[in-house]
């Protein structure tokens, strides 16, 4: 597999991301060279919690910058991956090359193979909750507690919204994907440039993008998408779901607005938690409102 590597200076003096990157190796499915994937890891290697957070598209652990801080406070270790595509991990320069279950398996090798993560409590927002609610129906033991803001699990038996199409247009037809633009465009408060050319940094141009160019194409929009059986699967082990599990979506999230209610309704482990509302967040709530989003997970931890 033919792969790029964002060079190293493009992450030099973002703002507020002072976190020190690592990294693990993982498989290339075509019998290339392993690919390097990127990852922070924060707070005391033996904390008794560790907390993942998973990012969407199209951005990169940059995201959960003011996420972490509460949560180490708090005594967490914390594990902010880049999925393959996105951040500082490499780059498939092909988009045929970028499919759902190479994803979840990638992060999964990571995870588990590498890390071998436990007792994580497991926050997923956009196509974080894609990929980590199959890493959870796949070792369901290795996690504690799950929280879902802005994200969901589809199986492509859901009605698709006109404005989802159309992004799924755009994302293939777009001259050049304005990547900084598309954060900025997600949130309910602008972000300064300086934040916005952070989400940008990870692609030096085009031939950086095919992951984030492919990734609006592989959410299951009918019963005949690959990932449909997964999906299904997935779910299965959901309704049979009895720890803990939050919603915490935003206000201001057209998106994915409702998207909470199936996991109400079919989810057991959502029974006795204290759900909540993220105030005056868009998309990415993380970006508008992580520090009251890191609250809420330490205290979702703390009280379950």
């Amino acid at each position: 597999m033919e792969r790029l590597r964002t060079p190293d200076e493009r992450f030099v003096n973002l703002p507020d991301f002072a976190f020190i990157p690592r990294y693990v190796d993982v498989t290339d499915p075509t019998g290339g060279e392993p690919l390097r994937m990127a990852y922070l890891d924060e707070g005391p290697r033996d904390a008794r919690e560790t907390v993942l957070l998973l990012h969407g598209e199209p951005t990169w652990s940059f995201l959960y910058r003011k996420v972490i801080p509460p949560l180490v406070t708090a005594g967490h270790r914390v594990i902010a991956p880049d999925l393959i595509g996105f951040g500082r991990s490499d780059k498939p320069a092909h988009r045929s090359d970028v499919t759902y279950a190479r994803l979840v398996d990638w992060t999964s090798q990571a995870l588990f193979d590498h890390l071998n993560l436990t007792n994580i409590t497991f926050f997923g927002q956009d196509w974080g909750s894609l990929v980590g609610l199959r890493l959870v129906a796949e070792q369901p033991d290795r996690f504690a507690r799950i929280a879902i803001g802005n994200g969901g699990l589809p199986t492509g038996e859901e009605k698709i919204s006109e404005a989802f199409l159309a992004w799924q247009h755009f994302s293939q037809t777009v001259e050049q994907m304005p990547i900084g633009a598309i954060c900025a465009g997600g949130c309910a408060n602008r972000p300064s440039d300086d934040v916005i050319a952070a989400y940008d940094a990870p692609f030096p141009d085009e031939s950086y993008k095919e992951a984030a160019r492919i990734l609006p194409t592989l959410v299951p929009t009918s019963v005949e998408d690959p990932a449909h059986d997964a999906q299904v699967a997935a779910w299965k082990v959901l309704t049979a779901w009895t720890k803990p599990f939050l919603t915490c979506y935003s206000d201001k999230d057209p998106v994915t607005a409702g998207a909470d209610k199936k996991f109400l309704r079919e989810v057991p482990g959502t029974q006795g938690v204290a759900h909540t509302t993220i105030t005056d967040g868009g998309h990415f709530l993380q970006e508008d409102q992580g520090e009251q989003l890191g609250a809420v997970l330490a205290t979702f931890i703390a009280t379950n």
